[in-house]
């Protein structure tokens, strides 16, 4: 079976900064407060009128050039995000739009923060498998547009920014390439750390009610996502480095 390899890699934010200090009028935190629990100083926003395929188009433009590739090269995109620009079509076929490309397969993946690490899951399958030679991965996020800057909405906002990230999945000669990945999920978390609305088990998708309740907005039980993560994290580290057959005295980034 062959092996895929990342060729090329490019990112992109939007040049607006937002300061830990310019989030201080809004709610209730302060820089101290944030960098002390998180380390975030700064993150990125968009302009109005600035959509998740927006920043995706140029990171991916950056991986190709990285890459030595054309858009024309690509033979199938996958596009991980959680902040679509519309409901439906996916952000995928926007993108293969915007790069001037037709007729190639493009697949979009939900999976939040670790998105991007599903779809280079999967175009590296693919390109085990031989059935495509250029996969471009993409993950993109507008989170900005839909937070609640205001101090009831804090435990996200000071979070959460825009930006996207881009990579060219190639084949790989014998010994070189993606050496291993582990993926995981659990539903029985899934409202620990969720956006409800707009929702298909309400007519009309989003209702007045929901929107006076905030319940458009991301949601977050920080205790809970917390203690998941410091546990979890390090769990799938180790189990992805016994699949690659490596020490963690063998990792050097």
């Amino acid at each position: 079976m062959a092996s895929a390899r990342i060729t090329g890699i490019g990112f992109h934010v939007p040049p607006r900064t937002v300061t830990n200090h310019d989030l201080e009028p809004l709610m209730d935190t302060s820089d101290a407060w944030i960098v002390e629990r998180t380390g975030i100083r700064e993150r990125h926003f968009v302009e109005p009128g600035v959509g998740t395929t927006d920043l995706a188009v140029t990171a991916a433009e950056r991986a190709l050039k990285d890459a030595g590739r054309s858009p024309q090269d690509v033979d199938f995109i996958v596009f991980a995000t959680t902040t679509p620009d519309l409901m439906f079509p996916g952000c995928g076929v926007l993108l293969q739009q915007r790069l001037g490309l037709s007729a190639i397969g493009a697949l979009d993946v939900r999976n939040a923060c670790s998105g991007f690490i599903y779809a280079l899951g999967v175009a590296d399958a693919f390109g085990r498998v031989g059935r495509y030679r250029c996969v471009l991965v993409v993950g993109a996020e507008v989170q900005s547009t839909g937070l609640n800057l205001t101090t009831a909405g804090r435990d996200m906002a000071v979070l959460f920014g825009d930006g996207a990230g881009a990579a060219v999945v190639e084949p790989g000669a014998d010994g070189e390439g993606i050496l291993a990945w582990t993926l995981h999920g659990d539903g029985q978390y899934a409202e620990d750390l969720w956006a409800e609305a707009p929702s298909s088990r309400v007519m009309g998708r989003l209702t007045h009610e929901m929107l006076d309740a905030g319940r458009q907005y991301p949601a977050m039980n920080g205790r809970s996502v917390f203690k998941h993560a410091t546990t979890r994290f390090p769990e799938v580290i180790h189990e992805v480095l016994v699949r690659a057959g490596l020490s963690l005295d063998q990792v050097k980034l």
